[in-house]
């Protein structure tokens, strides 16, 4: 059974021209304490999107029409939702590629059922990770960073007048990096504590997403800055 415990079983959207993959993992899933529903591609999943609430989605990469990798830039551009694909596909660029659309974890089909399982449950605890334990040193609960301000009591991030929206992966490395600003962060360690794929590439990943979202200047970067041979480290003012 799903370590996962909440009021309400986490409800998951399976997007997959698949029809036998599909029937598959909503009975595994359901059996393993989710609900599950099913959309066989990208126009389905929108549909679904418009009328219900997921607590994630497992999109398929090549399906007929929009593919997963569009749907996933796409839904990025309003939503949150974790994202996890799944793809024939296994060379390490194709993985990088699914990562800098947005999705928060990769599995290359075939693929176990008891690793679908493990990552699922690691991509909900990221994304439903309380805010509150998320305190700077010396109890810096809010962190300037330039035109933009991290809460880290309630795990937000300000730019402007605008609330950011944080996928669950970019919000558990922030969350991370907030913990200590001005201690140098190996990749090691960051894939170990916000739950990345084994990849290190997959952190240097989400570190270019997340200064696309608070740096002026990406070749040039102030607070989220690179240590070179060391890892990262968030230098707030």
């Amino acid at each position: 059974m799903s370590n996962i415990t909440t009021s309400s079983p986490p409800h998951i959207l399976v997007v997959d021209d698949d029809t036998r993959l599909r029937g598959l993992l909503q009975r595994f899933l359901s059996e393993n304490g989710f609900m599950v529903s099913q959309a066989a591609d990208a126009s389905e999943a929108r549909q679904a999107l418009l009328s219900l609430e997921f607590d994630l989605l497992i999109v398929d990469v090549m399906m007929p029409g929009e593919d997963g990798m569009s749907l996933t830039r796409s839904l990025r551009e309003t939503r949150d939702v974790p994202i996890l694909m799944l793809t024939a596909m296994g060379e390490t660029d194709d993985r990088i590629t699914g990562l800098e659309a947005g999705a928060d974890d990769y599995l290359t089909k075939p693929f176990e059922p008891r690793e679908l399982l493990l990552r699922i449950t690691a991509i909900l605890r990221r994304a439903h990770r309380p805010g509150d334990n998320a305190l700077g040193e010396a109890g810096m609960e809010i962190l300037s960073l330039g035109n933009c301000v991290y809460d880290a009591r309630r795990d937000e991030l300000l730019c402007g007048e605008e609330l950011v929206r944080l996928t669950p992966a970019e919000a558990s490395l922030l969350r991370e990096l907030a913990q200590r600003p001005g201690e140098i962060f190996s990749r090691e360690s960051l894939a170990a504590a916000t739950g990345a794929a084994r990849n290190l590439r997959t952190v240097d990943v989400q570190v270019t997403r997340l200064r696309k979202k608070i740096e002026s200047d990406l070749r040039l970067p102030r607070y989220l800055q690179t240590v070179r041979g060391k890892g990262y480290m968030l230098m707030p003012d």
